[in-house]
């Protein structure tokens, strides 16, 4: 049966989320889907942020006249910055307008931005959208994320429908028959992407004494062209990570800091059967544990974070960007 945007959607999976991408070829197919789930909103008491390109955020304001001025409006390009401190942008947004500013539920119109990404960008990107679906599930959220497939590879939107439970397209909404929840088996788990360099980089085996780490890291680090807040951002993640190794991965670990093109690279491997989630980091700590916020805060400190866990190891790749 088919839907429209007008009709408040019950939530997908019985989570308060409700999480679909909107596939759309003209700036009409945009402005069907987009200007009804504005007013809509607007008219339940639903918060409405509109996070797109400046065109689309041209075309809604004239669609939308004057309850424009009731919408928040964000540019795509200064909100999707990396992926773990858009998410965390995101949550906080979601909890403060819902926790203390009055709104039974928030709706984001939220446009990725996928030019000039590389591939391990636009994979981590893809993995981004697909961790939405576990970080915000319990949230009372309606996300509609964009896609336009005037500008966009089709590989791109291909994975939208792994992504998004739900798909709209020509004012068709349905469920995806390509969605591939989080949790699944293998669904979302892959090796570590290939760095692209033959530096063998700096490796270092470590024990609970992490001062030669944090050092190691600095003074690499500074040698390779990272800038003084880069190497602050990436020293205190490195140190919670290696924190984490020694604890968890029997007392030790190895560090290997190299630079891969733009970007300091900096794996931590522990040994042990330490099952990692793809996902660690996404979730945001519960606020009332003393412990378990330290991988949400590594990934609002890092670029792009990879964690990959083998028969015996994990390891988590940490990446800032030197610009």
């Amino acid at each position: 049966m088919t839907e429209t945007l007008t009709v408040d959607p019950p939530p997908p999976h019985g989570g308060s989320l409700a999480h679909q991408a909107l596939v759309y070829g003209s700036d009409d197919e945009f402005l069907a889907a987009t200007v009804p789930f504005c007013l809509d909103g607007l008219e339940q008491g639903d918060a409405v942020l509109a996070v797109t390109t400046p065109r689309n955020t041209d075309l809604l304001h004239q669609a939308l006249d004057g309850a424009s001025a009731h919408i928040e409006f964000a540019d795509a390009d200064e909100w999707y910055c990396t992926p773990g401190r858009t998410l965390g942008d995101y949550y906080r947004y979601v909890d403060r307008l819902t926790g203390t500013g009055g709104h039974r539920r928030v709706r984001v119109i939220g446009e990725p931005v996928w030019t000039s990404r590389d591939a391990l960008e636009t994979a981590e990107w893809t993995r981004y959208e697909a961790a939405i679906n576990v970080a915000f599930a319990d949230c009372p959220a309606w996300i509609v994320c964009p896609y336009d497939t005037r500008v966009l590879p089709e590989g791109v939107v291909a994975d939208a429908r792994r992504t998004h439970p739900v798909i709209e397209v020509a004012a068709t909404v349905l469920p995806s028959d390509h969605y591939v929840a989080p949790t699944a088996e293998g669904g979302w788990r892959r090796p570590l992407q290939p760095l692209g360099t033959d530096d063998g980089g700096i490796v270092m085996r470590f024990g609970t004494d992490l001062s030669a780490v944090r050092a190691e890291v600095a003074e690499s680090a500074a040698r390779m062209g990272l800038s003084e807040d880069g190497i602050r951002r990436l020293v205190f993640a490195v140190n919670e990570v290696a924190t984490n190794a020694v604890q968890h991965g029997g007392g030790a670990g190895e560090l290997v800091v190299r630079r891969a093109g733009r970007r300091v690279v900096c794996d931590v491997t522990s040994s042990g059967d330490n099952d990692s989630d793809w996902y660690v980091g996404y979730l945001p700590p519960d606020p009332q544990r003393q412990s378990g916020h330290g991988m949400w805060v590594v990934r609002q400190l890092c670029d792009l974070l990879e964690v990959h866990t083998g028969q015996n190891s994990t390891t988590v790749r940490l990446h800032v960007g030197l610009g």
